[in-house]
């Protein structure tokens, strides 16, 4: 009887991991499936034009800055943060010594990019609301009418530039078979503008504190999806953080006396990178302020009141009618706190939804998803933020017309699939795009509940006896389950639970 249970267990164990190779492999074949009719950009740019051509970076990439922005740093520093998450591969330290240099000797051939071109027609760099944020980006190969290649961007002001750089580093794909930086589907003619002047982000560090690295890291990754305004609401009723000079006891309100942001931390936080940080301090508390008071007092209000849409739909339309402009964040939609609410809601969520004149559309200044901090703190923000928060970015960059028709599924989700994985090689925590829908799928083992039906057609065939469910365990194992494995050493390791259907 012994050895007759010894066979049984080795059948099982061959039959686990045939089944799991078969779903490894075909999980492998879906994960390498590209539509290369898509743009792989986001968000979407308004116009371009793409071939057929593949075109090499030269690692040593070199920066040429022209028109009267020339002299600003913001650029340079721009091109220097860009160029490290291009080459990411590239072995820090002497340029002589890394792998790309090795590599370009060994191939003994040349770049097709060995220059980025930046023409900046302006030196202004004050960022405000309404900046222009427009750019043309070329890249295409280099014909023979000059030595070095070159790519080139070219934009009104230091901001468009800063958003062109960002399309030009997602164009950039590092290729593991020749350790190069390679740019597909060349060449590349775009010319892009926001289709939204306001494209925000809300964090709260009343309900939950925030470090300011977290902070710098948010901002960071918000320009990689081209959000251009964080919206920081540092206090409120259940906190005061931050530090004020002429009020000194203010900040007694403090979570702890580590929890708090100094005048030096605030100025570093709001420092140009690009974002507009938008400082929020309510006082008192949040005084059930914004959309109650235009639902309220509408006839008292300043015509430059913005009304700040954030409670649900249908107060965009109200108050463009009346004359205000309004930003969008119907909750229902666009809180990001609200974990139900699927990557495809957020993206279809439409600001101008409701209002067909075009003057009263011209007064809707944007949007902004909002990351309220009852539930998030530093260990899950990002991944509560992001990818959802890239499907409210290019609802309000790209054209209306560009990402409101066809099939979502087939024309926006591989590419924020994408997205995400970009996100997650630059170091941002972001989660998968459809991770409430894998939550709901998995019956215990990974992702892919196809497992559990392959098992019982594998064990229906084997077994002496037949079967009624077959799961997987990976993390756990109740206490009387426990007691009837003797041979179960960890309540870690993964348990297979296979159960006789009853007699009757």
């Amino acid at each position: 009887m012994l050895l007759k249970s010894q066979e049984h267990l080795s059948v099982l164990k061959v039959i686990i991991i045939t089944a799991l190779l078969i779903i490894f492999t075909s999980s492998l074949s879906v994960s390498t499936d590209v539509d290369d009719s898509l743009a792989y950009i986001w968000p979407l740019p308004a116009q371009f034009s793409s071939g057929n051509d593949t075109l090499s970076v030269d690692p040593a990439l070199c920066l040429s800055v022209s028109g009267k922005g020339s002299g600003l740093k913001i650029v340079e520093e721009a091109f220097e943060r860009y160029k490290a998450i291009i080459f990411e591969h590239e072995v820090e330290g002497v340029n002589s010594h890394s792998v790309f240099n090795n590599f370009r000797k060994r191939r003994s051939r040349g770049f097709d990019i060995g220059t980025l071109k930046i023409v900046v027609h302006s030196d202004n760099e004050e960022l405000q609301l309404g900046v222009d944020e427009s750019y043309t980006l070329l890249v295409a190969k280099n014909e023979g009418l000059s030595i070095i290649g070159e790519a080139t961007i070219e934009a009104n002001t230091v901001y468009g530039a800063l958003r062109g750089l960002e399309t030009f580093s997602q164009l950039c794909s590092f290729d593991y078979d020749t350790k190069s930086v390679l740019v597909y589907k060349a060449p590349w003619y775009i010319q892009d503008k926001p289709r939204f002047a306001f494209r925000g982000l809300l964090i709260d560090t009343s309900r939950h504190y925030l470090p300011v690295d977290v902070i710098e890291q948010i901002i960071e990754s918000m320009s990689y999806a081209k959000l251009n305004v964080l919206h920081w609401h540092i206090i409120d009723e259940q906190s005061f953080p931050l530090e004020v000079p002429t009020y000194p006891n203010l900040w007694k309100g403090a979570y702890s006396k580590w929890e708090r942001y100094t005048v030096e931390d605030a100025h570093e936080i709001v420092s140009p990178k690009g974002i507009n940080v938008m400082a929020e301090v309510d006082v008192p508390g949040h005084a059930e302020s914004w959309e109650e008071t235009f639902n309220s007092f509408a006839s008292n209000l300043n015509p430059r009141t913005v009304v700040h849409n954030w409670l649900g739909g249908g107060v965009c339309p109200k108050a463009v009618a009346k004359g205000f402009r309004c930003i969008y964040s119907n909750q229902g939609f666009w809180y990001l706190d609200h974990l139900d609410v699927p990557w495809d809601e957020v993206y279809t969520a439409e600001p101008l939804e409701g209002i067909s004149d075009p003057s009263n559309q011209e007064l809707v200044l944007g949007g902004e998803v909002c990351m309220w901090g009852e539930t998030a703190d530093t260990s899950d923000i990002q991944q509560t933020i992001w990818p959802r928060a890239a499907a409210a970015a290019e609802r309000l960059w790209s054209r209306r017309e560009a990402i409101s028709t066809g099939n979502i599924t087939l024309t926006a989700l591989p590419r924020l699939h994408y997205f995400r994985c970009l996100l997650n090689r630059r170091g941002v925590q972001a989660a998968p795009v459809l991770n409430k829908m894998h939550v709901n799928l998995a019956t215990g083992f990974g992702y892919d509940c196809r497992f559990n039906k392959l098992l019982h057609q594998l064990f229906q065939s084997h077994l002496p006896f037949p079967l009624s469910t077959v799961s997987m365990l990976p993390f756990s194992i109740t206490s009387q389950q426990r007691l009837k494995s003797e041979k179960l050493k960890s309540v870690d390791d993964p348990v297979l639970i296979v159960s006789k259907q009853s007699s009757s």
